[in-house]
């Protein structure tokens, strides 16, 4: 089954300290562009923890976040002794007098900025990785997951157009008669404006070689043979969005040649019709890993 490419998983690690929250977030791109949004990780797992993405994920825009929370209790915050000192003495200043031993003045200092320190991980450790790698692959486990669903309704949803596209497909083959009878029509106007009496046997000469330069057999034909292509790869290949793209363009191609040999309203309706639909697929076939 396919998976989409935008997906979001999260995951959490008990460390020393306190707790690592792992977030990744995936968006559509043709290749796996990897972005790690945190000083935390070490640097020697760097490349490890890139390769582990792009494996996991394949493709797409790949942002990485790394959070640490101090545990309470944990000497989570230091007090900043020199700043706190500035502070007091620029009341007392203010004052003209010592405001020694009020608590109130304390407690106001300490909530004034750059006064307490939240102490945070400078990095992980290598006794906390195997923690962390756990978590990372746990959040990695609830991404593909959360891909898979959103895969399900992708496939769904462009399956069912293809199907539409050939329904309507069939609704211009059986206009196909009225057409013939629209170009005889054309003809026989156009004789009838010249005055000309042209051979039962020229006329059908004739005939024949608007029906041969507006005919669209190929183009049913190679259609058919596209949206059959299609449904293999959307069925077979687990990674065939950049396929199904190069398909789609050669079944826009087939649908724009039919539009401009048709010589008929209905059918020129149902070709935009058709290039309506096509255009829903390729959008959201964008998003197909």
């Amino acid at each position: 089954m396919i998976q989409s490419m935008t997906g979001y998983g999260k995951a959490q690690a008990l460390i020393t300290g306190g707790t690592l929250t792992i977030e990744i977030r995936t968006l559509n791109g043709k290749n796996a562009d990897i972005n790690i949004k945190s000083s935390l990780l070490p640097k020697d797992k760097d490349l490890m923890v890139r390769k582990l993405l792009a494996d996991r994920l394949v493709r797409g825009t790949i942002d990485l976040y790394l959070s640490f929370e101090a545990a309470p209790g944990d000497s989570s915050h230091a007090i900043n002794a020199e700043a706190f000192k500035a502070y007091w003495d620029s009341v007392a200043k203010a004052m003209g007098t010592d405001p020694h031993g009020s608590e109130v003045l304390a407690g106001a200092i300490l909530r004034l900025p750059d006064v307490v320190d939240a102490k945070k991980a400078d990095a992980i450790t290598a006794e906390d990785w195997p923690l962390v790698e756990k978590a990372l692959n746990e959040a990695l486990d609830q991404l593909c997951a959360y891909r898979a669903d959103e895969g399900k309704a992708l496939y769904k949803d462009v399956t069912t157009r293809v199907e539409g596209i050939l329904d309507l497909y069939k609704q211009v083959e059986a206009l196909e008669g009225e057409r013939i009878a629209t170009v005889r029509e054309k003809l026989m106007r156009a004789i009838e404006e010249l005055a000309a009496k042209p051979s039962q046997e020229r006329f059908e000469q004739e005939l024949i070689f608007y029906l041969e330069k507006y005919d669209i057999n190929e183009e049913k034909v190679r259609l058919r043979q596209h949206c059959k292509y299609f449904r293999e790869v959307i069925d077979t290949d687990p990674y065939p969005g950049k396929k199904l793209g190069f398909i789609i363009q050669e079944m826009g191609r087939e649908i724009n040649t039919t539009g401009s040999k048709a010589n008929h309203a209905k059918i020129q309706q149902l070709v935009v019709r058709m290039k309506d639909e096509l255009e829903k697929v390729r959008e959201q076939s964008m998003n197909i890993l």
